[in-house]
């Protein structure tokens, strides 16, 4: 009998493996902002209630993530009978049948990626949502060893070890610039993972958690308690930056934090899609400082870099599955992907991979041609102007549609399908997809693809409609 059909299913381990499941699939951004803050409130006759502490975060995800729950006990082998997301009462309890136990939630795990200082209980309960800021948790494999140094970025890799190490100790900041997939987060990942073993506590964020916590302090008038805990690391390590430029407060409180650091000679490591100068909505007192520190830019690896990579990633999933060959031609023709970026092509080896795991065949260069040619046609880049121009043909709409303010749902829906497919289908920004859609923020693209993504997930004839415009837009002929 699986555990789905027991009637001592333990709900709460599978709560425990959902909430990793959730957190691999929707990244640690998503997972702190929307999962991380719910608790499992009862599970009488199967009938799950999952708490959320305030009614914003209750509604946002009973419309957006409960398939995608459902879909996660379903796939650890549990089947609820039904969820639903109510208000979490101030003290968790499970109820099992009649009898309900109170529960008090175990606290968050201490932060991978420092060591934090010992603390009274009555500061630990007082800001549960700074205590949040330490929860980002490192890729162990990532570190600067792992990562294949070539023409294009050998310089920023050598820079960013040689800092983390204690080197350029008049330079307070690093700031790491590049291309989706060119390793700007890999890079931080190793500082982070080398100032936490010199003993530096360190605290690694993506700019939208850095803004979330901030402006949840603004909320509750608690900037004090957000500023003592942000301080009381030694070493700031910044992800994305240009997501932060949409608030000027967020940018203000920023800039004193990075001063702040500098005054008291800690250091500052920030990753970027442009350099500081290209920084949208930030003033000339952020850009000066900014541009002030140790200024790198990461460039699209060359051939040779490209090959090193796939060797060293397929030398790695053969010490786990020896038994898949994967000829070096065939890592050849991934290389030769001149347009695709180093997760792009980690991307496509790791398919053609499992293919080769899965069906025991011989991966040869016809496979590879069919991966590569299921990415993107061969000599075809598909672009926003394409998808915004089959987009506009299938719903029956003009291109000029999509950069209108309109927001009536016979335009709106249509607009959402063409920023998911443009974010999909090509390696484009989603503030640059958000320009070339009347200029919009892109916060809209993003909750665009997040509204596109549930109704994939709720209605099969529009999953259809979607496919169809994918697999239309990615073949050679119909463009």
């Amino acid at each position: 009998m699986t555990q789905a059909k027991s009637a001592r299913a333990d709900w709460r381990a599978a709560w425990a493996g959902v909430r990793e499941r959730l957190r691999r699939e929707l990244g640690d951004a998503v997972f702190e902002a929307w999962i991380a803050p719910l608790t499992l409130e009862s599970f009488d006759d199967d009938e799950l209630a999952i708490g959320a502490v305030k009614p914003f975060v209750r509604n946002w995800v009973a419309n957006h993530y409960v398939p995608r729950i459902e879909r996660a006990f379903r796939a650890d082998g549990f089947a609820p009978a039904a969820i639903a997301i109510v208000m979490a009462a101030p003290q968790s309890s499970i109820t099992i049948g009649a009898n309900a136990l109170p529960v008090r939630e175990a606290p968050e795990a201490p932060a991978t990626v420092s060591y934090l200082p010992q603390r009274s209980a009555a500061a630990e309960s007082a800001d549960d949502s700074a205590r949040g800021l330490w929860n980002r948790m490192l890729h162990p494999q990532q570190t600067f060893d792992s990562f294949i140094p070539g023409g294009a970025n050998a310089f920023g890799h050598g820079a960013a070890k040689d800092f983390a190490e204690g080197g350029q100790a008049d330079l307070p900041l690093l700031y790491i610039h590049g291309g989706f997939g060119y390793g700007k987060t890999h890079l931080l990942n190793a500082a982070a993972l080398e100032f936490r073993k010199r003993g530096k506590r360190t605290l690694f964020l993506r700019a939208e958690d850095f803004m979330r916590h901030f402006l949840g302090a603004l909320y509750r008038k608690d900037t004090l308690a957000f500023k003592e805990e942000l301080r009381t690391a030694e070493v700031l390590i910044i992800d994305d930056l240009q997501h932060i430029c949409r608030s000027t407060a967020t940018a203000s409180e920023f800039l004193y934090t990075v001063n702040a650091f500098a005054d008291l000679r800690r250091r500052v490591v920030i990753a970027a899609d442009r350099a500081p100068t290209g920084l949208e909505g930030l003033g000339a007192d952020v850009k000066s400082r900014l541009t002030g520190g140790l200024v790198i830019a990461l460039d699209k690896p060359d051939r040779d870099t490209r090959l090193a990579i796939l060797k060293r990633r397929a030398a790695d999933f053969c010490k786990h599955k020896p038994d898949v060959v994967l000829p070096e031609a065939v890592l050849e023709r991934i290389a030769d992907m001149d347009d695709a970026s180093p997760r792009e092509l980690i991307g496509v080896f790791t398919k053609i991979a499992t293919y080769a795991d899965l069906t025991k065949k011989p991966v040869t260069l016809e496979v590879a041609d069919e991966a590569v040619g299921l990415r993107s046609s061969p000599g075809v880049k598909t672009s926003i102007e394409d998808i915004q121009r089959k987009t506009a043909e299938f719903y029956k709409l003009d291109v000029k549609d999509f950069h209108s303010p309109q927001r009536a749902r016979r335009v709106a829906r249509p607009r959402q399908v063409a920023m998911y497919l443009a974010r999909k289908l090509t390696s484009r920004s989603l503030p640059e997809i958000g320009r070339r859609f009347g200029g919009r923020d892109h916060t809209t693209v993003l909750h665009a693809c997040r509204r596109i993504e549930a109704l994939i997930g709720e209605d099969a004839l529009f999953r259809q409609e979607v496919d169809f415009l994918s697999q239309m837009l990615q073949r050679k002929g119909d463009l």
